[in-house]
């Protein structure tokens, strides 16, 4: 049959691009290559030359809860020889590398922890950042919809009713989500967040969580089945075709009397009695009849102003 290849031929397909590749001693499949290693201190003996610093704002609500934990943050950070500050007056929280800082990388992790305790995160959850294998991600999700309910509607699409499809989504993929104003702020392995990023993104662009969350069963019980490591998993998975959603139909009025359209646009104004009268022309004959009686009346006035000016005058030599 034409367009079929055999076992052979999809072998050499696939050894075309590893024509010139030497085998490495890590080509092993036992070994993990995403494992991160426990960084120690004999990894780093020295201290680092300059000093690193962090500043993250928080809001006025997280200040009475900040307040209340300052001493616990302090203290886990102590641990791994990092300062914390908080400043209420300025309303920020800082961390710094101290002399005695070994991990180069700790820093960044307690600059993701104080992000994430703006962020309303509890503390409990937040410092699990610090471990090792454990990474955390806060995505923006206002900048998607700019309708504000449209929005809301689909933040709350997100947590689904009492929180389920959020529960879901956390058992699923193990991790912590956070869903808190126009953030939402993810705790766990940097594969499930990745996943998780996805699914949140795509809520705001209206694709509901609920065909990711079939999507990640359909997988979790694949991966289960040693059958189906090395087979292709599409035909296993749900498959949801998009449909057009059918929207209301602005019915366009009809003007009773006459049975047609009604425009969109405001009736024109009705023109002026001067606008008439200029068409007309009985505007400029007015106008000239005016200026006429205009001219009659200065005469007039005048005459009298002069008749008064010579009675005064006639009384006052008398």
């Amino acid at each position: 049959m034409e367009g079929t290849l055999s076992e052979g031929e999809e072998n050499k397909q696939s050894n075309k691009n590893r024509k010139y590749r030497k085998e490495k001693p890590w080509d092993n499949e036992n070994i993990d290559h995403w494992k991160v290693d426990k960084f120690i201190r004999e990894d780093n003996k020295h201290h680092f030359l300059e000093e690193s610093s962090f500043k993250v704002l928080f809001p006025k609500y997280r200040e009475k809860y900040l307040q209340q934990f300052s001493t616990d943050i302090k203290s886990t950070l102590n641990k791994h020889f990092i300062k914390f500050e908080i400043n209420l007056v300025e309303g920020y929280m800082c961390v710094r590398t101290t002399k005695k800082t070994y991990d180069p990388y700790i820093i960044i992790k307690a600059r993701d922890m104080v992000s994430l305790l703006s962020r309303s995160v509890p503390f409990n959850q937040a410092k699990r950042v610090l471990e090792d294998e454990t990474f955390c991600d806060i995505i923006k999700i206002n900048g998607y919809i700019r309708n504000k309910n449209k929005f809301i509607k689909r933040r709350q699409r997100l947590l689904g009713s009492n929180g389920t499809t959020l529960k879901a989504l956390e058992i699923l993929t193990n991790c912590y989500i956070c869903v808190h104003g126009k953030t939402v702020s993810l705790i766990g392995y940097f594969k499930s967040l990745k996943i998780v990023r996805r699914i949140v993104i795509d809520c705001m662009k209206n694709i509901h969580p609920v065909y990711h969350i079939k999507e990640l069963i359909a997988k979790r019980e694949l991966e289960k089945n040693n059958h189906f490591k090395n087979e292709n998993w599409e035909k296993f998975l749900p498959n949801f075709k998009k449909r057009n959603v059918q929207r209301k139909k602005i019915k366009q009025k009809l003007d009773k009397k006459n049975g047609k359209r009604k425009s969109v646009f405001p009736p024109d104004q009705l023109p002026r009695k001067i606008d008439i009268q200029m068409e007309t022309g009985e505007y400029f004959l007015n106008q000239e009849k005016w200026k006429k009686e205009k001219r009659e009346k200065k005469s007039k006035k005048e005459i009298t102003d002069i008749m008064d000016k010579t009675k005064q005058g006639s009384k006052a030599s008398s």
